[in-house]
């Protein structure tokens, strides 16, 4: 039956799969290069019963000091395919390949639609499970369709726009199906000759006093443009992974900005001067790195050997640490913010293994 079963490792430490550079092994480890291997892999774990975890490029993962007591798929699956379409083009991209090469080659095509989320570290795949966003761009406005294969069942399906319940750095992956779907592809559908859409006002500051957007012709010049300033701007909060910035060594914002009601936004505004906001749906975004310092976390917060990064206070940063010690701080933090405005921070990243919550 499994043809195309890949090989499989005992006892592999995931640390070095993380961008955190934290947790234990892994009992069973197999990389998967192609879709086939990963179903043989899902039908394997399936058979024997034992618990499964899809690895992507590990840059949103926390992954607990004893490991992962199961079986770990790390996608490996490359390829790109490109159509032309009414409105635009379609590009499927396999959920290995890395997201931020995704966005290079899509800016020097001069396609435009997620040039705004460059320098995002992490695979295609891990992209519309949280509806991954950036300085006013979100996944969810390009996908057109997402493939998966069902983790129970062994079946591949597509799911459009729509079927995926996206929401902020939500969808239906990560709420009620989540650890049911392995995403295998992407369909996104890109602008042809686009100019960039900039609705953030830090980026619109920056792409103001670096270049004339309106001088470049539209397409492969300006898209190419604001990309340097997104990842420019990343590199100065230490977002873009370096392994000469101690800094990068994080699971990127481990908080989510919390939405409140307008009600709840006006009590907290009056009771805390100064305190930014924007409007979010039918609610508030208030800004979680705003609750995180403002609770006594400043940036290079040090609690052990887990840390604050100096350069983005919602980036908790491994120092020498275990992940114990880790979410020790996330919980200290998340403790001090309720205790402070009546808000409970959620957790950004996946936490896999036995650690508390």
């Amino acid at each position: 039956m499994h043809g195309h079963l890949p090989h499989i490792q005992e006892f592999l430490p995931l640390a070095p799969y993380t961008t955190l550079g934290l947790g234990g092994a892994a009992r069973y480890f197999a990389a998967c290069r192609t879709d086939a291997e990963l179903r043989d892999g899902i039908a394997h774990a399936r058979e024997r019963g034992l618990p499964l975890l899809i690895l992507g490029g590990g840059s949103n993962l926390v992954i607990a000091d004893e490991g992962f007591d199961g079986l770990v798929l790390k996608l490996e699956t490359r390829g790109t395919s490109r159509e032309d379409a009414p409105g635009g083009v379609r590009l499927t991209v396999a959920a290995g390949e890395a997201w931020d090469e995704f966005v290079r080659l899509s800016v020097e095509q001069g396609l435009s639609g997620v040039e705004c989320l460059s320098g995002i570290p992490g695979s295609v795949g891990a992209t519309p499970i949280q509806n991954v966003g950036a300085y006013g761009q979100e996944v969810s406005q390009t996908i057109a369709a997402v493939a998966a294969t069902d983790i129970r069942t062994g079946e591949s399906r597509s799911f459009l726009n729509a079927e995926c319940r996206f929401g902020y750095r939500q969808s239906r992956f990560k709420l009620e199906d989540a650890g049911r779907y392995a995403v295998t592809g992407v369909t996104f559908m890109l602008q042809e000759d686009g100019r960039p859409q900039i609705r953030y006002p830090e980026l619109q500051k920056n792409v103001a006093s670096t270049v004339d957007l309106e001088a470049l012709s539209p397409g492969a010049p300006a898209l190419q443009a604001v990309r340097e300033c997104v990842l420019a701007l990343r590199r100065k909060k230490s977002m873009v992974l370096d392994p000469s910035d101690p800094n990068t060594k994080s699971a990127g914002s481990f908080f989510t900005n919390p939405v409140v009601s307008c009600e709840a936004a006006d009590r907290l505004r009056a009771r805390h001067a100064g305190l930014p906001s924007y409007p979010s749906g039918t609610g508030v975004k208030l800004p979680a790195a705003w609750l995180v310092e403002h609770a006594g976390f400043p940036k290079g917060y040090r609690y052990g050997g887990a840390a604050i990064s100096e350069n983005h206070s919602l980036a908790l940063v491994n120092r020498g640490t275990t992940t114990a010690e880790l979410l020790s701080l996330a919980r200290r933090i998340q403790d001090a913010v309720q205790e402070q405005f009546g808000i409970r921070l959620e957790r950004e990243p996946v936490v896999i293994g036995s650690t508390s919550a």
